[in-house]
Protein backbone atom coordinates (compact mmCIF):
# COMPACT_ATOMS: atom_id res chain seq x y z
CA UNK A 1 0.00 0.00 0.00
CA UNK A 2 1.45 3.11 -1.40
CA UNK A 3 2.50 6.28 0.97
CA UNK A 4 2.39 9.59 -0.96
CA UNK A 5 5.18 11.50 -1.31
CA UNK A 6 3.35 14.67 0.41
CA UNK A 7 2.64 12.56 3.60
CA UNK A 8 6.39 11.57 3.93
CA UNK A 9 7.68 15.31 3.93
CA UNK A 10 4.77 15.48 6.50
CA UNK A 11 6.24 12.70 8.67
CA UNK A 12 8.91 15.27 10.01
CA UNK A 13 8.44 16.52 13.15
CA UNK A 14 7.71 20.32 12.15
CA UNK A 15 6.77 23.01 14.54
CA UNK A 16 2.91 23.18 15.74
CA UNK A 17 1.07 24.66 13.48
CA UNK A 18 -0.89 28.03 14.69
CA UNK A 19 -4.18 27.60 16.45
CA UNK A 20 -6.98 29.92 15.82
CA UNK A 21 -7.82 31.63 19.17
CA UNK A 22 -11.42 30.37 18.25
CA UNK A 23 -10.43 26.66 18.35
CA UNK A 24 -8.13 27.18 21.46
CA UNK A 25 -10.98 28.99 23.21
CA UNK A 26 -14.05 26.55 22.83
CA UNK A 27 -11.83 22.97 22.57
CA UNK A 28 -12.12 20.76 24.16
CA UNK A 29 -14.02 21.51 26.58
CA UNK A 30 -14.18 18.08 28.10
CA UNK A 31 -12.25 14.39 27.93
CA UNK A 32 -11.88 13.21 24.54
CA UNK A 33 -12.88 9.73 23.66
CA UNK A 34 -10.32 7.64 21.31
CA UNK A 35 -12.63 4.95 19.79
CA UNK A 36 -10.59 1.76 18.55
CA UNK A 37 -11.33 -0.41 15.79
CA UNK A 38 -9.95 -3.28 17.31
CA UNK A 39 -8.81 -5.20 20.22
CA UNK A 40 -6.77 -4.21 23.38
CA UNK A 41 -3.26 -5.18 21.62
CA UNK A 42 -3.00 -4.58 18.50
CA UNK A 43 -0.86 -1.91 16.69
CA UNK A 44 -3.41 0.92 16.73
CA UNK A 45 -3.99 -0.09 20.22
CA UNK A 46 -0.20 0.06 21.15
CA UNK A 47 0.09 3.54 19.63
CA UNK A 48 -2.69 5.06 20.88
CA UNK A 49 -2.02 4.26 24.23
CA UNK A 50 2.16 5.52 23.82
CA UNK A 51 0.42 8.81 23.00
CA UNK A 52 -2.79 9.07 24.89
CA UNK A 53 -1.15 11.11 28.01
CA UNK A 54 0.66 13.60 25.98
CA UNK A 55 -2.09 14.35 23.89
CA UNK A 56 -3.83 14.97 27.27
CA UNK A 57 -1.07 17.12 28.53
CA UNK A 58 -1.38 19.18 25.43
CA UNK A 59 -5.33 19.41 25.38
CA UNK A 60 -5.56 20.10 28.68
CA UNK A 61 -8.26 17.46 28.73
CA UNK A 62 -7.49 13.49 29.15
CA UNK A 63 -7.84 11.55 26.14
CA UNK A 64 -9.71 8.37 27.10
CA UNK A 65 -9.04 4.42 24.83
CA UNK A 66 -12.04 2.68 24.35
CA UNK A 67 -11.92 -0.51 22.23
CA UNK A 68 -14.49 -1.43 20.02
CA UNK A 69 -13.02 -4.20 17.97
CA UNK A 70 -15.14 -6.32 15.18
CA UNK A 71 -17.52 -6.23 12.17
CA UNK A 72 -14.21 -4.91 10.11
CA UNK A 73 -14.05 -1.67 12.47
CA UNK A 74 -17.95 -1.30 11.74
CA UNK A 75 -18.70 -1.07 15.03
CA UNK A 76 -16.03 1.66 16.35
CA UNK A 77 -16.78 3.82 13.26
CA UNK A 78 -20.71 3.89 13.41
CA UNK A 79 -20.12 4.98 16.90
CA UNK A 80 -17.78 7.44 16.13
CA UNK A 81 -20.30 8.83 13.28
CA UNK A 82 -23.14 8.92 15.41
CA UNK A 83 -21.26 11.17 17.85
CA UNK A 84 -21.01 15.34 17.79
CA UNK A 85 -19.09 16.73 15.09
CA UNK A 86 -17.45 18.53 17.51
CA UNK A 87 -14.11 16.58 18.11
CA UNK A 88 -14.44 14.88 21.32
CA UNK A 89 -15.10 11.96 20.09
CA UNK A 90 -12.34 9.81 17.44
CA UNK A 91 -12.06 7.17 15.44
CA UNK A 92 -8.39 5.77 15.78
CA UNK A 93 -8.63 2.76 12.92
CA UNK A 94 -6.28 1.28 10.43
CA UNK A 95 -6.08 -0.44 6.96
CA UNK A 96 -9.80 -1.86 7.29
CA UNK A 97 -11.36 1.15 6.84
CA UNK A 98 -10.70 1.60 3.54
CA UNK A 99 -11.86 -2.29 3.13
CA UNK A 100 -15.24 -2.24 5.18
CA UNK A 101 -17.17 -0.07 3.18
CA UNK A 102 -17.14 -2.85 0.71
CA UNK A 103 -17.39 -6.25 3.26
CA UNK A 104 -20.31 -5.04 5.23
CA UNK A 105 -23.85 -4.78 4.40
CA UNK A 106 -26.88 -2.80 5.97
CA UNK A 107 -24.63 -0.26 8.05
CA UNK A 108 -26.55 2.74 9.84
CA UNK A 109 -24.22 5.37 8.68
CA UNK A 110 -21.92 5.96 5.64
CA UNK A 111 -18.28 5.52 5.51
CA UNK A 112 -18.13 9.15 3.97
CA UNK A 113 -19.53 10.51 7.38
CA UNK A 114 -15.62 11.16 8.84
CA UNK A 115 -13.00 13.91 8.19
CA UNK A 116 -9.46 12.80 8.00
CA UNK A 117 -7.15 13.85 10.86
CA UNK A 118 -4.08 12.34 10.45
CA UNK A 119 -2.46 9.37 9.42
CA UNK A 120 -0.70 8.40 12.68
CA UNK A 121 1.37 5.43 11.38
CA UNK A 122 3.09 2.96 8.47
CA UNK A 123 3.76 -0.35 8.51
CA UNK A 124 5.83 -2.69 6.43
CA UNK A 125 4.64 -6.16 5.62
CA UNK A 126 7.37 -8.97 5.18
CA UNK A 127 6.83 -11.90 3.12
CA UNK A 128 7.69 -15.14 5.42
CA UNK A 129 7.79 -18.47 4.58
CA UNK A 130 7.78 -22.10 6.76
CA UNK A 131 11.32 -23.36 6.94
CA UNK A 132 9.99 -26.58 5.63
CA UNK A 133 9.23 -25.09 2.07
CA UNK A 134 12.05 -25.97 -0.58
CA UNK A 135 12.61 -22.34 -1.19
CA UNK A 136 15.62 -20.21 0.03
CA UNK A 137 15.05 -17.17 -2.02
CA UNK A 138 12.02 -14.84 -3.56
CA UNK A 139 13.09 -16.19 -6.99
CA UNK A 140 12.83 -19.74 -6.18
CA UNK A 141 9.12 -19.20 -4.22
CA UNK A 142 8.31 -17.26 -7.09
CA UNK A 143 9.01 -20.30 -9.05
CA UNK A 144 7.31 -22.89 -6.32
CA UNK A 145 4.53 -21.18 -6.14
CA UNK A 146 3.60 -21.31 -10.34
CA UNK A 147 4.65 -24.89 -9.97
CA UNK A 148 1.80 -25.45 -7.27
CA UNK A 149 -0.56 -23.61 -8.47
CA UNK A 150 0.01 -25.17 -12.40
CA UNK A 151 -0.55 -28.89 -10.76
CA UNK A 152 -3.91 -27.52 -8.68
CA UNK A 153 -1.92 -27.68 -5.75
CA UNK A 154 -1.56 -23.91 -4.74
CA UNK A 155 0.27 -22.04 -1.86
CA UNK A 156 -1.34 -21.44 1.34
CA UNK A 157 -1.18 -17.82 2.95
CA UNK A 158 -2.86 -17.13 6.29
CA UNK A 159 -3.84 -14.02 7.34
CA UNK A 160 -6.01 -12.00 10.43
CA UNK A 161 -9.35 -12.74 8.60
CA UNK A 162 -11.44 -11.77 6.04
CA UNK A 163 -10.85 -7.73 5.04
CA UNK A 164 -7.98 -7.72 6.95
CA UNK A 165 -4.95 -5.80 5.58
CA UNK A 166 -3.25 -8.91 5.57
CA UNK A 167 -5.29 -10.49 3.37
CA UNK A 168 -5.71 -8.05 0.97
CA UNK A 169 -1.35 -7.87 0.77
CA UNK A 170 -2.46 -11.78 -0.30
CA UNK A 171 -4.87 -10.95 -2.99
CA UNK A 172 -2.71 -7.97 -4.16
CA UNK A 173 0.53 -10.67 -4.21
CA UNK A 174 -1.63 -13.50 -7.11
CA UNK A 175 -3.07 -10.43 -8.70
CA UNK A 176 0.38 -9.41 -10.04
CA UNK A 177 2.56 -12.25 -9.36
CA UNK A 178 -0.21 -14.29 -11.84
CA UNK A 179 -0.71 -17.35 -10.03
CA UNK A 180 -3.33 -18.87 -7.77
CA UNK A 181 -2.75 -18.64 -4.19
CA UNK A 182 -5.13 -20.63 -1.50
CA UNK A 183 -6.09 -17.37 1.54
CA UNK A 184 -6.66 -19.54 5.18
CA UNK A 185 -7.99 -17.08 7.55
CA UNK A 186 -7.55 -16.58 11.06
CA UNK A 187 -8.94 -15.05 13.80
CA UNK A 188 -6.18 -12.48 13.98
CA UNK A 189 -2.70 -11.35 13.14
CA UNK A 190 -1.52 -13.65 16.12
CA UNK A 191 -2.97 -16.42 15.28
CA UNK A 192 -2.00 -16.33 11.65
CA UNK A 193 1.48 -16.22 12.72
CA UNK A 194 1.41 -19.20 15.16
CA UNK A 195 -0.29 -21.00 11.76
CA UNK A 196 2.41 -20.26 9.92
CA UNK A 197 5.01 -21.39 12.60
CA UNK A 198 3.31 -24.57 13.20
CA UNK A 199 3.33 -25.45 9.50
CA UNK A 200 -0.37 -25.58 8.95
CA UNK A 201 0.34 -22.76 6.08
CA UNK A 202 3.25 -22.14 3.42
CA UNK A 203 3.56 -18.33 4.18
CA UNK A 204 2.43 -15.24 5.14
CA UNK A 205 2.78 -11.79 4.47
CA UNK A 206 2.34 -10.21 8.12
CA UNK A 207 3.77 -6.75 9.67
CA UNK A 208 7.52 -6.55 9.97
CA UNK A 209 7.37 -6.37 13.78
CA UNK A 210 5.25 -9.46 14.12
CA UNK A 211 7.60 -11.84 12.59
CA UNK A 212 10.62 -10.44 12.21
CA UNK A 213 12.45 -11.45 15.54
CA UNK A 214 10.95 -15.63 14.23
CA UNK A 215 13.28 -14.53 11.03
CA UNK A 216 16.36 -13.50 12.59
CA UNK A 217 15.91 -17.02 15.06
CA UNK A 218 15.40 -18.98 11.59
CA UNK A 219 12.21 -20.13 13.16
CA UNK A 220 10.29 -18.38 9.96
CA UNK A 221 12.27 -17.67 6.57
CA UNK A 222 12.26 -13.83 5.27
CA UNK A 223 11.71 -13.92 1.62
CA UNK A 224 10.75 -10.45 0.93
CA UNK A 225 9.68 -7.19 2.09
CA UNK A 226 6.33 -5.53 0.76
CA UNK A 227 7.39 -1.73 0.61
CA UNK A 228 9.11 -0.19 -2.43
CA UNK A 229 12.55 0.14 -1.32
CA UNK A 230 14.16 -2.12 0.98
CA UNK A 231 13.95 -1.99 4.98
CA UNK A 232 16.75 -0.82 7.02
CA UNK A 233 16.63 -3.29 9.07
CA UNK A 234 16.48 -6.53 6.56
CA UNK A 235 18.51 -4.53 4.01
CA UNK A 236 19.55 -8.23 2.66
CA UNK A 237 15.28 -8.72 1.82
CA UNK A 238 14.65 -7.87 -1.72
CA UNK A 239 11.11 -5.97 -2.29
CA UNK A 240 8.62 -8.11 -4.37
CA UNK A 241 8.40 -5.57 -6.88
CA UNK A 242 12.46 -6.25 -7.25
CA UNK A 243 11.46 -10.09 -7.55
CA UNK A 244 9.18 -9.07 -10.39
CA UNK A 245 5.50 -8.13 -8.77
CA UNK A 246 5.49 -4.58 -10.82
CA UNK A 247 3.86 -1.77 -8.75
CA UNK A 248 3.27 -3.99 -5.20
CA UNK A 249 3.34 -1.51 -2.15
CA UNK A 250 1.46 -2.61 0.59
CA UNK A 251 1.58 -1.50 3.79
CA UNK A 252 -0.69 -1.55 6.84
CA UNK A 253 -1.41 2.22 8.22
CA UNK A 254 -2.59 3.58 11.06
CA UNK A 255 -4.97 6.84 11.32
CA UNK A 256 -7.45 9.27 13.18
CA UNK A 257 -10.99 10.51 12.01
CA UNK A 258 -13.40 13.11 13.38
CA UNK A 259 -16.74 12.88 12.47
CA UNK A 260 -18.18 14.85 9.34
CA UNK A 261 -18.71 18.04 9.54
CA UNK A 262 -15.88 19.02 12.82
CA UNK A 263 -14.73 22.27 12.37
CA UNK A 264 -11.78 22.90 10.76
CA UNK A 265 -10.22 24.75 13.64
CA UNK A 266 -10.99 21.49 15.40
CA UNK A 267 -9.88 19.76 12.99
CA UNK A 268 -6.34 21.42 12.72
CA UNK A 269 -5.72 21.74 16.20
CA UNK A 270 -6.06 17.69 16.71
CA UNK A 271 -3.34 17.00 13.61
CA UNK A 272 -0.86 20.05 15.16
CA UNK A 273 -1.51 17.60 19.11
CA UNK A 274 -1.24 14.06 17.52
CA UNK A 275 1.58 15.09 15.92
CA UNK A 276 3.49 16.42 18.39
CA UNK A 277 2.54 13.60 20.70
CA UNK A 278 3.68 11.13 18.13
CA UNK A 279 6.91 12.90 17.98
CA UNK A 280 8.59 12.15 21.58
CA UNK A 281 11.69 10.62 21.32
CA UNK A 282 10.17 7.97 23.28
CA UNK A 283 7.50 7.12 21.72
CA UNK A 284 9.36 7.38 18.24
CA UNK A 285 11.82 4.90 20.23
CA UNK A 286 8.79 2.39 21.10
CA UNK A 287 7.47 2.47 17.50
CA UNK A 288 10.66 1.45 16.00
CA UNK A 289 10.69 -1.79 18.06
CA UNK A 290 7.43 -2.62 16.88
CA UNK A 291 8.13 -1.85 13.22
CA UNK A 292 6.18 1.04 12.78
CA UNK A 293 7.15 4.43 10.47
CA UNK A 294 5.81 7.41 12.36
CA UNK A 295 3.65 9.74 9.48
CA UNK A 296 1.51 12.35 11.06
CA UNK A 297 0.00 13.51 7.55
CA UNK A 298 -1.93 16.46 7.24
CA UNK A 299 -5.71 16.57 7.22
CA UNK A 300 -5.52 17.35 2.98
CA UNK A 301 -2.65 14.66 2.38
CA UNK A 302 -4.44 12.09 4.60
CA UNK A 303 -7.71 12.46 3.10
CA UNK A 304 -6.07 12.10 -0.41
CA UNK A 305 -4.23 9.02 0.89
CA UNK A 306 -7.97 7.18 1.94
CA UNK A 307 -9.04 7.76 -1.28
CA UNK A 308 -6.06 6.36 -2.84
CA UNK A 309 -6.99 3.45 -0.18
CA UNK A 310 -10.60 2.93 -0.91
CA UNK A 311 -10.06 3.19 -4.72
CA UNK A 312 -7.06 0.51 -5.01
CA UNK A 313 -9.32 -2.06 -2.29
CA UNK A 314 -12.25 -1.77 -4.23
CA UNK A 315 -10.84 -2.53 -7.23
CA UNK A 316 -9.08 -5.88 -5.40
CA UNK A 317 -12.86 -6.80 -3.60
CA UNK A 318 -14.07 -7.03 -6.99
CA UNK A 319 -11.33 -8.58 -8.52
CA UNK A 320 -11.13 -11.26 -6.22
CA UNK A 321 -14.54 -11.54 -4.54
CA UNK A 322 -13.43 -10.85 -1.35
CA UNK A 323 -16.46 -11.40 1.22
CA UNK A 324 -16.49 -11.43 4.98
CA UNK A 325 -17.57 -15.66 4.70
Amino acid sequence: MFIPRRAVIAAAPLLAYPLSSEAQAVFPTRPLRAILSFPPGGAIDAVTRLIAPRVGELLGQPLVVENRGGAVGSLAAGAVAASPADGHTLLFDASQHAAAPFLMNNLSFSYDSFAPVTQLTSVPLLLAAHPALPVQTLAEFLALGRARAAAGRPLTYASGGNGASTHYAGVLFQNLAGFEVLHVPFRGGGPAVQALLAGTVDFHIGTAGSTAAMVREGRLRGLAVSTAARLPAFPELPTLQEGGLAGYDWNEWGGVFAPAGTPTPVIDRLQAVLREALFQPVVLERLATIGMVPVASTPNDFAAFVRDQKALTGRLTREARVTMD
